[in-house]
């Protein structure tokens, strides 16, 4: 778009208004094409923004699960190992000597174990004879609950 403005005192005061009207038309046609896209410096700086974020999201779900596995293994193991003392003070003193094993389809990847060891204490004589001091571990992947309790066993 070209504008003319004549002028009959002088032509050099047309040619300046020319070169004026052309000046702005390529300013005004140079931030249009500016303005249709990004740079690459632009881009760049929006992905390593966006790295950031990203990263620190996914770090924080990561360790969202892992709190979760476990509260979820130390609101269910003391459950479990009184449930598997219970059963193991009904059993047999066999069953109770030292065992291992898990805990079932109910909860998979569980595993427990126990120890049975004589008490021995010059203060309560020959009732610690009859005194059995017992640990029981209860286990999943990382994490364990132990137990200790001790309990009479008549003979």
């Amino acid at each position: 778009m070209i504008y003319e403005l004549t002028i009959y005192s002088s032509k050099k005061l047309v040619i300046s208004i020319q070169n004026r009207v052309s000046r702005i038309e390529y300013r005004v046609s140079s931030i249009a094409r500016r303005a249709t896209g990004f740079t690459l410096l632009e881009v760049m700086v929006a992905m390593a923004i966006m790295a950031i974020v990203l990263v620190s999201v996914y770090r924080m779900h990561a360790q969202t699960l892992a709190m979760n596995t476990a509260n979820r293994f130390y609101t269910q193991a003391p459950m479990l190992a009184q449930g598997k003392l219970a059963q193991l003070a009904t059993g047999s003193s066999e069953i109770i000597a030292g065992d291992s094993g898990d805990l079932g389809e109910k909860f998979p990847g569980y595993s427990w174990s126990v120890a049975v060891e004589e008490v021995s204490s010059e203060a309560l004589d020959e009732v610690a004879d009859d005194l059995k001091r017992i640990d029981l571990t209860v286990s999943y992947n990382e994490y364990a609950y132990s137990v200790r309790t001790y309990q009479l066993m008549r003979k």
